[in-house]
């Protein structure tokens, strides 16, 4: 599933595209797909895209909003004024713009259309009041403190140290479960857990409550520097990521540790292992960290 970096490289190249756009229609070929009335945003301008952990809003010039979580396969592609003609799209985007996959399509002005294709159907949209965004949406409701990776766009809720360090001591759970565990801190999925602790040198299993002072800081900072990477590189298209663009990231050919069984660690040489903790594969090296 996308995490923070994936879904704020959808958000970067949205703001560009999008904002501005007018909605003349919504095309809803997959109806579990969109949830509220479309009538309610057909005819607003965009004003915005921002992003809550691994979700996007869209703001439109009247009182609603689209939450959007795009989940295991979706996608968010731009075709219009905004974006250079001749651009190629990512073999990822299966069955093209427009065919199959394709469950909802926003008629813009201007000739402008963002399609979303979702293989899996895991995905959706919701429309929703502003003034009621977090109580009405579930998953943003529920989100835990964010870490900051952008000072001139700071989270509603950031992650600080002090938060970071509470949120530990308070679990007797393995490390990575508590940092992919959504409610106790938003963003971070599977592939930037094992990045982070790798590069803190602090091993998956271990209990969050038992990490030294030296080693909170040190994930904290972990955290944010591989995010900051994977923002970088335009995210990770290890499965069916791309941006609007339909371009995809590069991430997956820089990570640390995730994804390298068996190859040498950055390091000390000594092969990466993969086990599986919380039904995740966890990838670490067992010299390294501890």
């Amino acid at each position: 599933m996308p995490e923070l970096p994936e879904v704020e490289s959808i958000k970067l190249q949205l703001k560009k595209f999008i904002v501005g756009h007018k909605i003349l229609n919504i095309e809803i070929r997959y109806g579990k797909k969109f949830e509220g009335e479309k009538g309610k945003v057909e005819g607003a301008k965009i004003q915005d895209v921002r992003r809550f952990a691994k979700a996007l809003v869209i703001d439109l010039s009247n009182s609603y909003s689209i939450v959007i979580h795009v989940k295991l396969t979706g996608q968010l592609i731009y075709e219009g004024p905004n974006l250079k003609k001749g651009h190629q799209l990512s073999k990822k985007v299966i069955g093209g713009l427009g065919g199959k996959h394709t469950h909802i399509i926003f008629h813009l002005d201007k000739g402008g259309k963002l399609y979303f294709n979702d293989v899996r159907k895991f995905g959706w949209m919701k429309v929703i009041q502003k003034s009621k965004l977090k109580n009405q949406t579930e998953f943003i409701g529920k989100l835990g403190p964010e870490p900051l990776i952008n000072a001139n766009d700071p989270p509603e809720n950031p992650l600080t140290l002090d938060k970071f360090r509470e949120i530990l001591s308070k679990s007797s759970q393995a490390i990575k479960i508590v940092l992919m565990d959504q409610e106790k801190i938003s963003g971070v999925g599977n592939i930037y857990a094992n990045d982070a602790l790798w590069l803190a040198g602090i091993k998956p299993v271990r209990k969050a409550k038992d990490l030294r002072e030296d080693e909170v800081k040190k994930l904290f900072k972990s955290i944010i520097d591989v995010l900051k990477e994977g923002i970088k590189r335009g995210g990770a298209s290890e499965l069916a990521f791309v941006t609007p663009d339909g371009s995809e990231g590069k991430y997956q050919d820089f990570t640390l540790v995730y994804g390298r069984e068996g190859e040498s660690c950055k390091n000390c040489k000594t092969a990466i292992r993969k086990i599986k903790i919380g039904g995740r594969g966890t990838y670490f090296c067992p010299n390294c960290q501890s």
